[in-house]
């Protein structure tokens, strides 16, 4: 069962780049923790990662995925999102440049020129299953 983005959680996500640290599991059952960018669509959340970094792997192995939210300019303020993660390279490269414009203003390769050399882009869906937290 899914569970629902409360409306000041969607509103912080919609209006302003705030930074998420994404939890995975690694092959020997210990945690890999990585800051990224995130929007949503609905009540999913969407990051975006590269075939073959330590997040996507961990992810094909097993989808279970914890996003913890913590706006800089309120730090006691949080949601922890849980739930499973599905990937696709549909749209990545897409959801790569909307999510660089959001955070930088501008497509990712004006941001990253280094990008080109990157492999193919990774759209991770993220189900809520359990929100805890004080947004």
């Amino acid at each position: 069962m899914s569970a629902e983005l409360s409306d000041e959680l969607k509103k912080l996500i919609d209006d302003s780049p705030v930074f998420a640290t994404v939890a995975t599991i690694q092959p020997d059952g210990s945690p890999q923790l990585s800051i990224t960018w995130l929007t949503r669509d609905g009540d999913d959340l969407l990051v975006s990662t590269t075939i073959g970094r330590r997040k996507e792997m961990n992810l094909r192995r097993d989808p279970r995925i914890t996003v913890m939210i913590n706006p800089a300019n309120a730090p006691y303020t949080y949601a922890e999102v849980r739930g499973s993660a599905t990937l696709t390279t549909e749209g990545g490269q897409e959801l790569i440049d909307a999510l660089s414009r959001t955070y930088t203003g501008k497509d990712y390769a004006d941001f990253n020129p280094a990008s080109k050399d990157d492999a193919e882009r990774v759209v991770v869906r993220i189900t809520p299953r359990k929100i805890v937290g004080s947004l």
